[in-house]
């Protein structure tokens, strides 16, 4: 009997973990859940890279304020110092050991990035200040 039930729970388990697969492949998503958490953008004549993958990102960036509430020149001064403060905290010795800061951003001022570039940049430290309760 010890047998029987043991081999039921077995059977109930397979079958359970195989339609919560099934359920889970069924989403019109499918497994670009973590595909669709990240942002890239790409500019080859600057020679810059952005890339955004932070789960809860683009959820989180649905609820903000739309893409042309803020000027580029607001932006733009918003993520130099964020990017002051987050590459100071890169090497500074309480922050580095947390895992939060793992390399630096290579933002200049000088170059116009775009609006959209900026956009995303500074929602991102938005994000990350309210995520990780860290304050730039």
């Amino acid at each position: 009997m010890k047998n029987v039930i043991a081999i039921v729970c077995i059977i109930a388990m397979i079958v359970a973990c195989s339609s919560a697969k099934k359920s889970g492949d069924n989403t019109a998503m499918g497994d670009s859940s973590v595909e669709n958490d990240t942002i890239r953008i790409a500019n080859d004549s600057l020679d810059y890279e952005i890339i955004i993958f932070e789960p809860g990102f683009n959820s989180w960036l649905a609820t903000q304020q739309p893409r042309g509430f803020y000027n580029q020149n607001y932006l733009e001064q918003k993520n130099w110092r964020y990017v002051v403060t987050y590459n100071n905290r890169v090497t500074s010795y309480p922050y580095s050991t947390t895992g939060l800061y793992p390399q630096q951003i290579d933002y200049q001022p000088d170059i116009d990035y775009g609006y959209e570039v900026n956009y995303l940049l500074y929602h991102y430290f938005l994000y990350f200040q309210r995520e990780y309760n860290q304050n730039l």
